[in-house]
C-alpha cells in the first residue's frame, strides 16, 4: 500500500538553534515568565491562550485535584520511593497507575455521560426529563452513577458547590452542570440513598462547560495528581514514613500468622 507523500505536521512545538516556538508563540519572549502552569496547560490542551475567566475556572480544577491525603496512590508512591529513591519518576508513575474507576477516573466517565447525553438531537429541550432517564437507567442496571457518592463527604462534598460557584461567577454554568445536578437528585431519589455529587462529577461537568473533550479529562486529573505525588516524595524526604508503613504491615502480618498457627493447633 502506497502512503501519500504528505508532510507530517504538528502545531505543538518546534525548535531552531536560537528560538523555540510553541503553539505559534515564541517560548522565551511570550510564554516564559508570563504564563502560569495552569495557563500553559490550557494552551497545550486547547491550542490557544485562555481568557481570564477560563484561566480562573481551569486553574481551580487543577488545584482541586492535586492533594487528597494518604490515598492508595500516595502510599504507592512513597513505598516505591523507599525502594527506588534514585528514580523519582518511577515513584510518581507508581502512584498514577492507581488512578482509575475508583480513584480519580470518574471525572472522565461523568464528562462522557454528560457530553454523550447532550449531544443527542433535542436533548437540551427537556433536561429534567433527560436526567430522570439517565438516573433510572443506572439504578435499574445497578451501576454506580459516575460522579456520585463519596465514602467521607456526606451529604455534600464541600468542594463541589465551591467549584460550581467559581464556574458560575465566570460564565461557565450551563446545561452540563444543570444536568449533573439533576442526575444526582434523581439518582438519590430513585435509589433511596444519600448520593452526594462528588468532586469528580463536578469536574466532569465543569470541564464539559469549558469545552474539554471527555477523553482528556483523566489526563487533566493525572497532571494535577502528579504534582501532589511530588509533594508526597518531598515530605518523605523531610519526614520518612514509608519504612514505618512497611515495618508495621510486616509485623502485623507476622502476628496474625502466629495467631492463626496457634488457633490451628488448639493452643
Amino acid at each position: 500500500m502506497e502512503r501519500a507523500n504528505k508532510p507530517i505536521t504538528s502545531d505543538m512545538g518546534w525548535s531552531l538553534p536560537d528560538r523555540i516556538t510553541i503553539k505559534g508563540m515564541d517560548f522565551c519572549t511570550q510564554i516564559l515568565g508570563k504564563l502560569s502552569f495552569g495557563d500553559m496547560a490550557w494552551l497545550e490542551i486547547m491550542g490557544k491562550l485562555p481568557t481570564p475567566q477560563q484561566s480562573t475556572v481551569f486553574n481551580a480544577l487543577l488545584v482541586t485535584l492535586v492533594e487528597h491525603g494518604m490515598t492508595p496512590m500516595a502510599i504507592a508512591t512513597r513505598l516505591t520511593n523507599l525502594g527506588s529513591p534514585d528514580a523519582v519518576q518511577a515513584s510518581i508513575a507508581a502512584g498514577l497507575l492507581g488512578m482509575g474507576s475508583v480513584f480519580g477516573g470518574t471525572a472522565e466517565t461523568a464528562a462522557k455521560m454528560l457530553q454523550d447525553a447532550l449531544a443527542k438531537p433535542g436533548a437540551r429541550d427537556d433536561i429534567p426529563g433527560l436526567a430522570k432517564r439517565i438516573a433510572a437507567d443506572y439504578v435499574e442496571r445497578k451501576r454506580p452513577v459516575p460522579g456520585l457518592g463519596h465514602p467521607t463527604h456526606k451529604p455534600i462534598d464541600p468542594r463541589s458547590p465551591v467549584l460550581f460557584r467559581i464556574a458560575a461567577e465566570n460564565g461557565y454554568s450551563g446545561d452540563y452542570i444543570r444536568l449533573m445536578e439533576l442526575v444526582a437528585a434523581e439518582a438519590a431519589k430513585a435509589s433511596g440513598r444519600v448520593l452526594p455529587l462528588n468532586v469528580s462529577g463536578a469536574i466532569g461537568a465543569i470541564a464539559s462547560e469549558l469545552g474539554i473533550d471527555w477523553r482528556l479529562c483523566r489526563g487533566i486529573v493525572v497532571a494535577s495528581r502528579a504534582v501532589g505525588l511530588v509533594g508526597h516524595i518531598a515530605e518523605e524526604i523531610r519526614n520518612p514514613i514509608a519504612g514505618e508503613i512497611w515495618a508495621r504491615l510486616d509485623h502485623e502480618v507476622m502476628v496474625a500468622g502466629l495467631e492463626a498457627e496457634k488457633k490451628a493447633k488448639g493452643v
